[in-house]
């Protein structure tokens, strides 16, 4: 580590003791900024830590629909988002008012978002869900027969293959990991066949015929940690080899594709979070009304 990074991590450390502030960051960050994290997760996990922290202040590294929903749960704090261009493609994909219009076009189905889309799509939504949860949770919604997916459609598309509901989808999805291409997995299985290929749901459904398991970056992180395979294909943005690799030594990860990354995930630095706790800066408030509406849906998904 340089000095720079030293005083760097020294001063973001004060800080937030003087503060009172904790730092959240998601599992596709740099590396260094994992390393000063007070709790590091995905987007369900660091939710419930934003619900339950006493901290006055939540730095959230991780894009913008993240620090949205920890305001969402968290009114009564300073949710703040070390770099405001550090946002979500897919969650760009769909607005509210493209949701509106086609909840009129299907006023019986139940509205289903995956938590990677804004507050106000949040707030036109019935239910939120992750990765991790989609599926349980969509089982789980026993009146509802048709579902409207949004704004993820390989998320959704894998979703279909395991309920018996009937399934709309909104045309999102998540640039980084469709750059993982199924020609990658297989050649990666051929070159390493002791290898265990575990993928990501919003991967390509050709990537996802060919992974030996199919996980959030909670359920990818846990099974790296109890499988016995010395070697592991890891088919989600590449960040999360960092923390992979830090809590297993003994094991190698190989990255499915060295394209699959998020830029904007990347924007967030040591010194931009020190910058952040500086000037408090970007805080992140939800309207009062949309708020309300969107903490209704995640709510039911936390439940």
């Amino acid at each position: 580590m340089e000095n720079s990074d030293t005083e760097l991590i020294e001063k973001i450390t004060s800080l937030k003791k003087r503060k009172n502030a904790v730092i959240l960051a998601h599992n596709y960050q740099l590396g260094e900024v994992q390393d000063i994290a007070d709790f590091v997760g995905d987007s369900l996990e660091l939710s419930q830590k934003a619900a339950k922290t006493d901290a006055d202040v939540i730095v959230f590294c991780g894009v913008l629909f993240m620090a949205e929903t920890a305001s969402i749960l968290c009114p009564d704090k300073v949710v703040l988002l070390p770099d405001r261009h550090a946002g979500c493609p897919m969650a760009d994909m769909l607005t509210a008012k493209h949701l509106r219009e086609k909840k009129k076009e299907h006023p019986e189905a139940t509205v289903v978002c995956y938590v990677n889309s804004s507050a106000a799509v949040k707030a036109e939504s019935d239910i939120c869900c992750t990765s991790a949860n989609a599926v349980r949770l969509v089982e789980k919604l026993g009146d509802a027969e048709k579902i409207l997916f949004v704004p993820d459609q390989y998320l959704g598309n894998y979703v279909s293959t395991k309920t018996r509901k009937e399934m709309l989808l909104w045309p999102g999805f998540c640039p980084a990991h469709v750059r993982i291409q199924p020609q990658y997995i297989s050649r990666l299985k051929v070159e390493h066949p002791q290898a265990k290929a575990v993928v990501h749901p919003e991967c390509r459904p050709e990537v996802i015929a060919l992974a030996d398991e199919v996980l959030s970056t909670g359920g990818i992180l846990r099974f790296a940690h109890e499988t016995k395979a010395e070697e592991i294909i890891v088919g989600t943005e590449i960040g999360i080899i960092h923390r992979l690799i830090k809590e297993n030594p003994g094991k190698r990860f190989i990255p499915a594709s060295e394209q699959a990354i998020c830029p904007t995930m990347k924007l967030i630095t040591l010194k931009n979070v020190l910058w952040s706790l500086e000037k408090m800066a970007y805080q992140i408030r939800i309207p009062e009304r949309t708020r309300l509406k969107a903490k209704a849906a995640v709510d039911k998904m936390l439940s």
